[in-house]
């Protein structure tokens, strides 16, 4: 049996969505599934330009786990683009918990694995948080 997920902080968790080649109907492509996770590793590392130890600090897991989370990521979206399937971000079955940091407004979500629930600190400014 695997170990249990550790849970993960995400900053931005968007509406599912799907990329696909244009002229070509959803229903006749191969799906690539890129979880909220894998879009956040892509985010934090090549959007915001971060070092995979900073990321995985963001994320609240281990820099290996960081690294190997990005690379899954960018095969995936590398396979859409050059294979031409549909990319689709988030699944509806994982479970978030969001938050909000009543001093600095700022909002992230936790990504749920094992572990209990606590009520964590701002990633942002530290102070501890109330769930949205």
């Amino acid at each position: 049996m695997p170990r249990p997920r550790k849970k993960r902080t995400v900053e931005y968790i968007p509406a599912e969505m799907t990329y696909k080649p244009v002229g070509r109907r959803l229903a006749d492509l191969p799906q690539v599934w890129l979880s909220y996770d894998e879009l956040e590793a892509l985010r934090l590392a090549d959007l915001e330009g971060l070092y995979q130890a900073e990321g995985a600090a963001r994320m609240g897991i281990s820099r290996s786990t960081f690294q190997r989370t990005l690379s899954d990521a960018r095969r995936k979206v590398a396979r859409a683009l050059v294979e031409g399937t549909a990319l689709v971000i988030g699944r509806a079955e994982t479970p978030v918990q969001r938050w909000r940091c009543g001093v600095c407004d700022h909002a992230w979500a936790v990504l749920h694995g094992s572990g209990e629930a606590a009520t964590p600190a701002c990633p942002r400014c530290g102070h501890a948080v109330d769930e949205v």
